[in-house]
């Protein structure tokens, strides 16, 4: 029984990506790991950006100082 935890910044993410997140991470640990996909466990776990840090500051302040976390 798999048990998967992704946590990502609360920044915009929708209702339609964690879907999408969801559905391959089972999608890969059945392929990959032979798992059943209905005994398979996603968690997506939202944090804020005061709650996250990066290279010793807090993302909140490195935003604010232009730090982005968009692709380029």
């Amino acid at each position: 029984m798999p048990y998967i935890k992704i946590e990502v910044l609360r920044d915009g993410v929708t209702r339609e990506q964690k879907q999408l997140l969801i559905k391959g991470v089972t999608e890969l640990v059945t392929s990959v790991l032979n798992k059943d996909p209905h005994l398979t466990h996603v968690v997506i776990d939202e944090k804020e950006d005061d709650n996250w840090g990066y290279a010793g500051e807090q993302v909140s302040v490195l935003k604010e100082q232009g730090f982005s976390t968009e692709k380029k």
